[in-house]
């Protein structure tokens, strides 16, 4: 079993779900190498379902923001970094900068509850890419900033459980992805707005 790592933003140590094949940790920075053919999705047409992806994850009690700046090797189709929300195999939400099969870099989002849905928002450019999650009482948003400092909402939902929120990698068609999440913030402090994200 894979040794808890510490991270400044989270008062409790973190676990892997799965161990990634390299990863370190300094200050407020995480990096984290996923192997090939790696990923977390449940098809909602059929019966494939992939839960291999190497993730840390952590319990943040109470409202919340969890933000990082994402700058992965977006390589292959559906490389990614991601930060997670975490309540169970069957119920789990992804938010993703993504490698899209036009080659892209896309925010993605993905909502599992048994089965996985599937949303490709918008393309990004840059490398000031900030992923959010939020949560507001029994709810939970994605924002992503894109070096302009406004937050743009691309999901607002609820999960069932208690889930824990943490940082992915997945490389499910190609040789791998390293994901390196910086400046990476936590306010216990509840979204004021979440329409403009403030």
């Amino acid at each position: 079993m894979s040794e808890p790592v510490t991270l400044p933003a989270f008062p409790e140590p973190l676990r892997w779900l799965n161990p990634p094949v390299g990863w370190s940790a300094d200050g407020d920075d995480l990096s984290v190498e996923a192997g090939p053919n790696t990923d977390l999705f449940t098809d909602p047409g059929g019966p494939d379902r992939f839960a291999n992806a190497p993730a840390l994850v952590g319990r943040l009690d109470g409202d919340f923001t969890l933000s990082a700046r994402v700058r992965a090797d977006l390589l292959s189709t559906y490389d990614a970094g991601v930060l997670l929300l975490y309540a169970g195999e069957h119920a789990w939400a992804k938010f993703c900068l993504e490698m899209s099969p036009q080659g892209r870099p896309t925010i993605v989002s993905v909502v599992t509850r048994g089965v996985s849905d599937d949303c490709n928002s918008l393309t990004v450019e840059g490398d000031d890419i900030r992923l959010r999650i939020s949560r507001i009482g029994s709810a939970f948003a994605f924002h992503v900033s894109t070096g302009t400092g406004f937050w743009h909402l691309v999901r607002y939902f609820a999960l069932d459980g208690d889930p824990e929120v943490g940082f992915l990698a997945q490389s499910p068609t190609g040789q791998g992805c390293t994901v390196r999440f910086e400046d990476i913030r936590r306010s216990p402090e509840r979204l004021a707005d979440l329409r403009n994200g403030e």
